[in-house]
């Protein structure tokens, strides 16, 4: 058969041709296939040139198109936020009326109304945990944040906003094992950071401020930062739970108090930011609501106003509850449950001591650790409850006031005990052993 050898088998034994009449279409095939890729490359080759001559106009369009585009995403973002065009002024002024948070529902979200400038460099938020503090704190940076960029927000018509060169933030907990942070740390290297770069065009938020330490130190630091912000004259907006940071606020001409109402008949936060006063914390109101046993929320109360002679944003002393708080009552004491009979053996008992199934005599009550003194055969053992069952009680094999320490003591112990009631003799004591001890104890 006519043709080329174009392979052969391990063995040697067989080999691939092809057939001259197979070669002659391969090649023809072959030419083939350089024809197309040559004509692919013209096609192509045409097309950029056209494209070169036109590139002004497409530029131009592809321009056109990208605008189109994020007007119409602007759009469609407004009309779902039903957000309404925005003032943005360059006066220090930041004046918002029923704003809502852009992840809300603007049927369940209570509307936020906020005023600071242009006497007010800052506003000090209080109130309730759970009470929407971080909320509006985060609504405020948000929404001027969209509204300097040229969106639409979530307010009424009436909102002003102000310019600002940056928004600072310390809002959450960055804490960090690999970067050997704590909580207070972590607050603290962005407040550093935010204090080195605040301008008098900067809006600063901080959340829980002076929060995570001891609380003295943490309310003075807190002082120190605001009273920085406002020597900066910057805008901000701080939250906390400190009393002296709330008294300082009410003092200084540049700061305002605000609070988040709290219904105390419901003991439920109402999510709406009051200007011009402080808040309480609510803390037993919240733990109570949240399941926390009343025992515990008396004995908090206790720790918390027993001790205190006076509160500074209540007035507060150990005779008037706070405002808002109700007064714990006792609640009445109830018999106690009766507790097993395994956990109060007398001494005297006789028990079965499993899994070994002997007879022993209990010689101690049980310790903390549910443990019961038993003496079996002579040898005292402390034995877990739980491997004991009561066989005779006490009352049933001894007379009343029987004196143990005739079964238990030995009669050194004994004789020793006499003299102990009589007198003082020197080198007299008493030998205690359990099993397993290596001395007297």
């Amino acid at each position: 058969m006519p043709g080329a050898v174009v392979d052969v088998s391990q063995s040697g034994g067989t080999l691939f041709i092809e057939p001259q009449a197979i070669g002659r279409l391969r090649t023809e095939l072959d030419l083939l296939q350089l024809e197309t890729e040559n004509e692919v490359r013209r096609i192509l080759y045409d097309l950029a040139a056209q494209i070169a001559d036109n590139l002004p106009a497409l530029k131009q369009n592809i321009e056109a198109m990208e605008t189109l585009d994020f007007l119409f995403a602007r759009g469609k973002l407004s009309q779902s936020m039903h957000a309404l065009p925005a003032k943005v002024s360059t006066d220090r002024m930041i004046e918002i009326h029923g704003a809502r948070h852009p992840l809300l529902s603007s049927d369940t979200a209570v509307p936020l109304d906020f005023v600071l400038g242009p006497d007010v460099s800052g506003v000090v938020i209080t109130g309730p945990n759970t009470g929407g503090k971080t909320v509006a704190l985060k609504t405020v940076g948000l929404l001027s944040l969209m509204a300097q960029s040229g969106l639409h927000v979530p307010t009424e018509s009436e909102s002003t906003f102000s310019m600002h060169s940056e928004v600072l933030c310390d809002i959450g907990d960055r804490q960090s094992i690999l970067e050997n942070l704590s909580t207070f740390s972590s607050h603290m290297k962005n407040v550093i950071e935010i204090l080195s770069r605040a301008t008098e065009e900067s809006l600063v938020l901080l959340d829980e401020l002076g929060s995570g330490t001891d609380p003295a130190e943490g309310m003075g630091l807190a002082v120190a930062v605001l009273e920085e912000l406002c020597a900066k004259g910057c805008h901000f907006i701080a939250t906390t739970h400190y009393p002296e940071v709330k008294d300082y606020a009410a003092k200084h001409p540049r700061l305002q108090n605000a609070r988040m109402a709290f219904d105390r008949e419901s003991l439920r936060p109402l999510y709406r930011l009051e200007l011009g006063a402080a808040g309480e914390s609510c803390a037993l109101h919240i733990a109570g609501r949240l399941g926390m046993p009343r025992h515990i929320l008396e004995r908090a109360y206790a720790a918390a106003y027993g001790t205190l002679e006076m509160r500074p944003e209540t007035g507060v002393n150990r005779q008037n509850p706070p405002s808002g708080v109700p007064k714990l009552q006792k609640q009445e004491e109830k018999p106690q449950a009766q507790q097993p009979r395994s956990l109060t053996f007398r001494i005297g008992d006789s028990v079965m001591v499993y899994p070994n199934k002997e007879i022993g005599i209990v010689f101690a009550p049980s310790n903390e650790r549910g443990e019961i003194g038993v003496q079996v055969k002579g040898r005292k053992n402390r034995i877990m409850h739980k491997r004991l069952k009561l066989l005779v009680p006490a009352e049933e094999l001894y007379p009343e006031n029987y004196d143990f320490s005739i079964i238990f003591d030995s009669v050194e112990n004994r004789k020793a005990r006499h003299i102990m009631e009589k007198r003082h003799e020197p080198g007299n004591r008493i030998v205690l052993r359990e099993e397993g001890d290596e001395e007297a104890r």
